[in-house]
């Protein structure tokens, strides 16, 4: 791994215990050998943890100098002698496991200062709730009736609006705004996001186009993490609903009356109209557009750079303007690439 200031290297642990925190099985060479970082399978020397998991990567497996490597079964034969082989049925997922226990830091948005309790610089007013442990720091401000739990860091600058509730072990960024909102525990905020702002409504007409006043609110369940720059609007007529466990990147809106669903997946620059619902499990990639008022099925995926006007159904695997199952979308792309090409040759 790159060397950096900004993460310390952690203390050297054995292998066997990167095994346990893992839930890997050692198949063979010495269990108290030391890692000491994390790096990529090209870059790796002796101390190294390294993973294998894409196949295009396994040539570089073959010449890896890691100490220890997270592999799965089908090359776990590909492991060069003097690297611990880590058996592993996900590596990624054991690696994620092992780099939460070695960068604990690197985990959550870090904080700025390094005062405990409420920076003398920052602003919080009456009637406010914070529990033990809370941190504030400096130019944040909390609105009167905010209640703050256990654990909670916000960052500097961050604006928590008046009444709202935000759960324990939680962690808000720098410049991030949450008004009209009920967050769960461990939530992570990152920098810049924006939460509870008015939705889109408008009474459209000929005599120009009256504003709708939004009255709902933004109800974001534990362990949802939310990426710098993203927006969701609150509810005009009911919550907008963020499910446990949700992940939402960088740069995403979502719109007032959405229903997110528990563990879904929401990658940058995805735009998600108002009153739309995403059911449990969903994957949305990047700079894909859905319409208002349509629902995604329960485990259903859609590709990158995609359009939902349509209901999908669960479990599916969807892609293209507008989205259809993937079969399809394929089968259309090969029909005009044959059109295309029969047309140059004339």
């Amino acid at each position: 791994m790159t060397e950096s200031d900004f993460f310390p290297a952690p203390t050297p642990v054995r292998v066997a215990q990167v095994a346990a925190w893992a839930g890997a099985e050692i198949c063979r060479g010495d269990d108290s050998t030391l890692i000491t970082h994390v790096a990529p399978l090209d870059a790796a020397g002796p101390g190294a943890l390294v993973f294998i998991e894409n196949p295009k990567y396994v040539d570089q497996l073959d010449e890896t100098k890691a100490s220890a490597c997270l592999v799965p079964k089908k090359y776990l034969d590909r492991v060069p002698d003097g690297v611990v082989p880590l058996l592993a049925k996900q590596p990624y997922n054991a690696l994620a496991l092992v780099l939460a226990q070695l960068y604990p830091d690197a985990m959550a948005p870090m904080p700025v200062s390094d005062a405990l309790g409420v920076h003398p610089k920052a602003h919080v007013s009456d009637g406010v709730h914070l529990e033990e442990g809370v941190c504030v720091e400096p130019g944040a401000v909390i609105g009167k009736g905010a209640h703050i739990g256990a654990g909670t860091h916000i960052g500097p600058n961050a604006v928590i609006g008046a009444n709202c509730q935000i759960g324990r072990a939680c962690r808000i960024g720098a410049n991030a705004m949450v008004q009209h909102a009920l967050i769960g525990d461990e939530v992570i905020i990152h920098p810049g996001v924006c939460i509870g702002q008015d939705g889109f409504g408008f009474a459209m007409g000929a005599g120009g186009h009256a504003k709708v006043p939004q009255l709902g609110r933004v109800v974001i369940q534990k362990h949802v993490e939310i990426g710098a720059n993203t927006t969701i609007d609150r509810g005009a007529n009911r919550d907008t609903i963020i499910g446990e466990g949700t992940k939402i990147d960088n740069q995403v809106q979502i719109g007032h009356n959405v229903q997110v669903g528990r563990h879904c997946v929401i990658v940058s620059q995805v735009g998600i109209s108002g009153s739309s619902t995403l059911e449990d499990y969903v994957a949305i990639g990047g700079q894909s557009g859905v319409g208002g008022h349509v629902t995604i099925g329960m485990g259903a995926q859609v590709a990158a750079v995609s359009t939902v006007h349509s209901d999908l159904k669960p479990g599916g695997r969807y892609g293209g303007m507008p989205a259809k199952p993937v079969k399809l979308w394929f089968k259309e792309l090969a029909a005009v690439r044959r059109l295309a090409e029969r047309g140059s040759e004339k």
